[in-house]
């Protein structure tokens, strides 16, 4: 209520007070309520005395923008509340690093990254496994885990800020995009209004974070690493393919491990030993379809009858009757061996299916009236229409044209844009 009264009187240069619009949103019972819990009593901790002392990472998925949800990765400073943030499609490594990145290259490399037990950061379950955990450990970044989600308050109260905060602006602002939020949140939201009204002055006017070394190579770092065995042809596997090292080799590296880096647009490297070596895919050869097994085994039998000269000889040797054989034969000069393979038909409809004219009336009209069941549907369609059919047959409509349910019919008339009662 306090950010309605604030945007009342930058916006639209209307002054209520709080208490106002706490007394109308009662009236008409337009209040959020939380949910009341016993809760543990956790001691108060001291912010860190310098920035760079400890960070606090964490991503918080929720529909920030638009109707989708999308997840917002940030890390806080613990000494002065200073704040990064990015929206993201989910909460991945990409995005963790990505924005771990942006602040040692703006300040340099903090002491500490306190997070959750989350598998992206680690935790006990995937220790020296996370690509964040290697990451940290490469800069020098020591990673606590926290035991609860107290443990690393600021970040959390930080994401109740920016969700009482935040959302409404972006809506106000008609911003739908990720694009487009990500820029009034770092250009305008974080500049504006964080860094005037939440970031507090640290104990210690000296600074923790480590300038980044010009032998620090970030983009070695701040990227997915993983590891694969060398064949003894000097092949890996990755990805479902196989990929051979054409880079001249003094020596055989058979049975050592290679590195694979992964960049943004998730082309690979891969390094031995720090260099860099050059791979080219190999081309395996295709297995052989179902289809194709099963023209190969009808052209076997018709070569069988041709080198008897006797169909019904190759009918006994082959368990295929004369008739299929004498079939093949006549397609084969007709269409080729193409005619062989199965012949697709879509729009086949059975005999006993009921009428095109009957089934789109049924859809129409189930589509305009996605709550009702099948009796009441034939019986409608019998009342308004004079047509005859049965609440089975409103069924076979309904799961042939995949609407079985009242979600899906209701989701296909908002889709279609039809008017419903």
């Amino acid at each position: 209520l306090l950010h309605l009264a604030e945007m009342l009187e930058t916006h639209e240069h209307i002054v209520v007070k709080r208490e106002t619009l706490r007394k109308w949103a009662h009236d008409i019972h337009h209040v959020k309520r939380a949910k009341r819990r016993r809760s543990r009593v956790h001691k108060r901790r001291e912010r860190m005395e310098a920035p760079g002392l400890m960070l606090q990472m964490d991503g918080s998925t929720h529909r920030w923008f638009g109707d989708k949800k999308s997840c917002l990765i940030a890390i806080i400073d613990d000494a002065n509340s200073d704040i990064h943030a990015e929206f993201f499609p989910s909460e991945t490594t990409a995005g963790c690093l990505k924005v771990m990145r942006s602040v040692v290259e703006k300040y340099g490399i903090f002491k500490t990254l306190y997070v959750d037990r989350a598998g992206i950061f680690g935790g006990p379950k995937r220790c020296n496994f996370s690509q964040m955990q290697r990451a940290c450990e490469e800069l020098g970044i020591e990673i606590i885990f926290a035991s609860s989600p107290q443990g690393k308050g600021r970040i959390e109260r930080a994401f109740d800020t920016l969700q009482d905060r935040l959302i409404p602006e972006l809506r106000l602002n008609s911003i739908t995009d990720m694009t487009g939020a990500n820029s009034y949140l770092q250009h305008v939201f974080i500049p504006q209004f964080w860094r005037k009204n939440l970031v507090v002055k640290a104990r210690t006017p000296d600074t923790e974070y480590t300038p980044v070394s010009r032998h620090t190579n970030l983009d070695d770092i701040c990227t997915t690493k993983v590891y694969r065995k060398i064949r003894n042809d000097h092949t890996f596997s990755y990805r479902n393919k196989f990929y051979f090292i054409e880079s001249p080799l003094k020596h055989s590296i058979a049975n050592q491990k290679i590195e694979i880096r992964t960049g943004k647009h998730k082309q690979f490297d891969a390094y031995f030993a720090g260099r860099k070596l050059q791979v080219t895919g190999v081309t395996e050869p295709e297995k052989v379809s179902s289809e194709d097994h099963e023209t190969q085994k009808k052209l076997e039998v018709l070569a069988l009858a041709d080198r008897l000269g006797n169909v019904a000889e190759a009918s006994r040797l082959s368990g295929v009757s004369r008739d299929t054989i004498y079939r093949h034969r006549k397609l084969i000069k007709q269409g080729g061996i193409e005619s062989l393979k199965r012949q697709e038909t879509p729009e086949l409809r059975h005999k006993n299916c009921v009428d095109t004219s009957i089934e789109n009336t049924v859809v129409n009209f189930s589509l305009a009236n996605p709550h009702l069941g099948q009796q009441k549907v034939a019986n409608k369609i019998n009342t308004e229409y004079g047509l005859d059919i049965s609440p089975n047959g409103v069924r076979s409509i309904w799961l042939r044209q995949k609407m079985n349910t009242t979600a899906l019919r209701i989701a296909r008339s908002k889709s279609m844009n039809i008017t419903t009662p």
